[in-house]
């Protein structure tokens, strides 16, 4: 018969065995995701830029083939991003703020365009665009887009976002309040309280 003692030496060593198990599997499949991660602290900053729209066109997610500057000029006030649907970290809260924004704007929410161009668009169809728009309740107002993956890198670098691939990519929203105006670069990120705020100031400055 095993001595009390020497039982729970050996109880002990089979719970630390069984822990530093846990920890390397938890290691490993760290080392499996995506290098994309969440920041630990963001610090906003807004400056006031000019962009030049490219004359490209992209594929809207209801399938239809559009030109860039005639979405962008349709003359309502203009708010962009850039996603992509596999993303797991900063996209799915930028969505979420653009959700949010559009609800906090109740009335008035019709009056203004949102935009997320996607920078996977060879992953990126119509169909996984609409199916990621509903997951954060998309109004009517609120489009994605996709395309050729060098009409969507014409479009991030026109709006300096391109970093090279899809894993590089920042927080940044881009804010327009006319055709003829300036755009407000907003970098890092906001709830959407700060977002509609922002809106309406620009709104205000016009």
């Amino acid at each position: 018969m095993i001595p009390q003692s020497n039982l729970r030496l050996r109880l002990r060593a089979a719970l630390m065995v069984v822990m530093l198990l846990v920890l390397a599997a938890s290691a490993h499949a760290a080392d499996d995701e995506s290098s994309e991660q969440v920041p630990a602290a963001s610090v906003t900053t807004r400056s006031v830029r000019k962009y030049a729209v490219p004359a490209i066109s992209l594929v809207r997610d209801d399938g239809k083939v559009v030109s860039l500057p005639d979405e962008m000029n349709d003359g309502r006030p203009i708010l962009l991003n850039f996603i992509f649907t596999t993303c797991g970290s900063i996209c799915p809260l930028m969505s979420s703020v653009f959700g949010q924004f559009e609800r906090r704007l109740g009335a008035d929410a019709d009056k203004v365009h949102l935009m997320s161009i996607s920078i996977d668009p060879e992953q990126d169809t119509p169909a996984r665009l609409r199916e990621y728009a509903r997951k954060f309740h998309a109004g009517l107002q609120w489009q994605h887009y996709t395309g050729t993956p060098t009409a969507s890198i014409a479009a991030q670098r026109a709006f300096d976002v391109y970093r090279g691939g899809k894993m590089s990519h920042n927080v940044v929203t881009l804010m327009r309040a006319a055709p003829d105006k300036p755009w407000l670069r907003i970098e890092g990120f906001v709830t959407a309280d700060d977002l509609v705020h922002d809106y309406r100031k620009l709104l205000a400055s016009r």
